[in-house]
């Protein structure tokens, strides 16, 4: 299975274990080379936009738009550390294959989407042509499909999220000849800031809150620590309950990105694709952000088809996985759906 194959391609690049291909490493541009090889094995014109973006474009001459110009398709190649094998790498794959089976359209391979979804944010500022349509496959992250028993799901819309940080004050001492009593340590306050937003997530129906990176200074085993750096990550489905969490958190975000919802032709493309298979629809939301959304929110068409994921849905990990046979549903629906929106 080729889609297997360059999957398998894709996972070697970088040190391992799992997939390590983090935006502007050498790991990225290695992974963004091997999928303009494939790009122009596929017949179609390479190019790189000023943001890095990666692009294959195809023209099919009996092509009639559906949409209007241009449908893209595609996802991204960076990667959390220690990331699975499924996660973006899927996307890009499947554009390949289904670009290169019906002809028309574009493969688009987006710089940066692990770390707030540069390649597309950037694109979207402006500096290159928008497409009307815009597809993405993606492993769902979840255990939603596993649980309802359907190889892919059409995705409704993305949840906005938050990002931004908190630190906490506290006075450095030798953690052997400073009392207990009466000490400033930043990181035991960090500790009671961490529940607080927990609590606070817990409060607002469907929003979730994440404290994903700890930073301690000074650092030493020996020192009272003076001052905590704690990540944040929050997400919720609307802009009402976004708003609520981040300010019963009290944290200012370094950037923001506003839920959206799928509801064009894109999104209609997906399901008659996959209602033309003889599957039922599954309609489910995604909890994580993805290029699909950015896209969306810039006024794009955008939709997103999800993959059945396994080992409980685990993502974000060397297990995540998802079947062959799933894969090839997957890619199979994605075809169907850009030949829906590239020719009558």
């Amino acid at each position: 299975m080729r889609v297997r194959d360059r999957l398998d391609e894709l996972y070697a690049i970088g040190d391992g274990p799992g997939a390590n291909r983090p935006h502007r490493s050498p790991a990225e541009d290695e992974a963004h080379a091997l999928a303009a090889a494939w790009l122009e094995e596929a017949g179609l014109a390479v190019e790189v936009d000023p943001h890095g973006n990666l692009f294959g474009h195809a023209h099919r001459a009996d092509a009639v738009e559906k949409v209007s110009d241009t449908v893209w398709v595609g996802s991204h190649l960076d990667t959390v550390p220690r990331g699975g094998r499924f996660d973006g790498a899927l996307g890009v794959v499947a554009a390949i294959e289904a670009v290169e089976r019906v002809g028309s359209g574009s493969v688009v391979v987006f710089r940066g989407e692990e770390v707030g979804c540069i390649g597309s944010r950037a694109l979207c500022a402006g500096g290159h042509g928008l497409p009307a349509a815009f597809l993405e496959l993606h492993i769902e992250q979840g255990p939603v499909l596993a649980e309802v028993g359907v190889p892919v799901g059409v995705v409704t819309g993305v949840v906005g999220y938050a990002r931004g940080e908190l630190v906490l004050e506290g006075r450095a001492g030798h953690a052997g000849t400073t009392p207990m009593v009466g000490r400033e340590d930043a990181l035991v306050a960090a500790s009671y800031e961490i529940q607080r937003i927990r609590d606070a997530a817990l409060t607002i129906p469907d929003a979730v809150a994440t404290v994903g990176q700890v930073d301690v200074e000074p650092g030493g085993a020996n020192v009272i620590p003076s001052r905590v750096r704690l990540s944040l990550d929050v997400r919720a489905p609307d802009a009402e309950r976004l708003d609520a969490l981040v300010a019963a958190i009290g944290f200012e975000p370094g950037y923001r990105v506003e839920p959206v919802q799928f509801a064009g032709s894109a999104r209609e493309a997906l399901r008659a694709a996959v209602e033309g298979c003889g599957l039922p629809v599954v309609e489910l939301p995604s909890g994580a952000g993805h290029d699909a959304g950015i896209l969306a929110s810039a006024g794009v068409d955008a939709a997103m088809l999800f993959v059945r994921s396994l080992n409980d849905g685990v993502s974000h990990s060397p297990d995540e996985l998802s079947s062959d046979d799933d894969v090839a549903t997957a890619v199979h629906v994605l075809a169907d759906a850009l030949d829906r929106l590239t020719t009558r």
